[in-house]
C-alpha cells in the first residue's frame, strides 16, 4: 500500500470520527438532558434548542458546523487529490448522520454539511443559507427550510459549474450531500404533508 493511499485513508477516517462527535448529545448531557429521549429525539441543534435552550442550540450548531469545516480545511492544506477531498466531505457528513459513538444513530447532517461545504463551494452555500433563512422566517419550519436549502444548494452548484466557478465533481458531491440531507428528513416531509410537523413559535 502506497504512502498516498495510507494518507488518504487516514484523512477519511479522521473526517468520519470528527463528524461522529455528537455535540448535541454531549451538550444535552452536560445540561442534564438526554436529547435522544425528548422532543424530536434528534441530536441536532434544532432539538437542542427546543429541549435545552437557545444558547445551547447555538453552541451545538457552531460545533457541528466546525466539525464539518475543520477536517476539510486540514485536508485541503494537506494537498489531497480532489477525489479524496470529496470523500473526506462525505465521510464527515456520514459521521454526523451515523456516529460510531452513538451506535450509528445521529442527526440529519445539515449543520455539519454546511461546514464541510463552506470550504469547497462558498457561493452555493451562501445561496442555500439565504434561502434557509427566508423559508424559516416565513414558515417557521426548520425542516422545510433545510429541505429547500438542500435543493437550492444542488441547483446553484450546477449553475456555478456552467460559469466555471466550480468543478463538476464538486457539484456532484453537493448533489449527493443535498440528497442525503433530504433523505434524512423523510419523516419530517411526511409530517409536513400531514400538517403535524413542529413549528417554531414566533417570539
Amino acid at each position: 500500500m502506497t504512502e498516498a493511499i495510507i494518507k488518504s485513508i487516514v484523512f477519511v477516517v479522521f473526517a468520519y470520527l470528527c463528524g461522529s462527535v455528537p455535540w448535541g448529545f454531549i451538550i444535552g448531557k452536560v445540561c442534564g438532558v438526554d436529547v435522544r429521549t425528548v422532543g424530536s429525539k434528534n441530536i441536532g441543534a434544532t432539538n437542542v434548542t427546543r429541549c435545552v435552550g437557545k444558547r445551547a442550540g447555538q453552541l451545538c450548531f457552531a460545533l457541528d458546523f466546525l466539525k464539518g469545516l475543520v477536517p476539510v480545511l486540514i485536508a485541503q492544506r494537506a494537498g489531497l487529490d480532489e477525489k479524496v477531498l470529496l470523500i473526506v466531505v462525505i465521510a464527515t457528513v456520514i459521521g454526523h448522520m451515523f456516529p460510531v459513538f452513538l451506535n450509528f444513530k445521529g442527526g440529519k447532517g445539515v449543520s455539519t454539511a454546511a461546514g464541510a461545504i463552506a470550504a469547497l463551494a462558498p457561493i452555493a452555500l451562501a445561496a442555500a443559507l439565504t434561502v434557509w433563512v427566508v423559508v424559516f422566517l416565513v414558515s417557521r419550519y426548520v425542516s422545510l427550510a433545510s429541505i429547500t436549502a438542500a435543493a437550492v444548494l444542488a441547483s446553484v452548484s450546477w449553475v456555478t459549474v456552467l460559469t466555471g466557478q466550480l468543478s463538476w465533481p464538486k457539484a456532484a458531491l453537493m448533489t449527493v450531500v443535498a440528497a442525503l440531507a433530504i433523505f434524512r428528513h423523510r419523516e419530517n416531509i411526511t409530517r409536513l404533508m400531514n400538517g403535524t410537523e413542529n413549528r417554531f413559535g414566533k417570539k
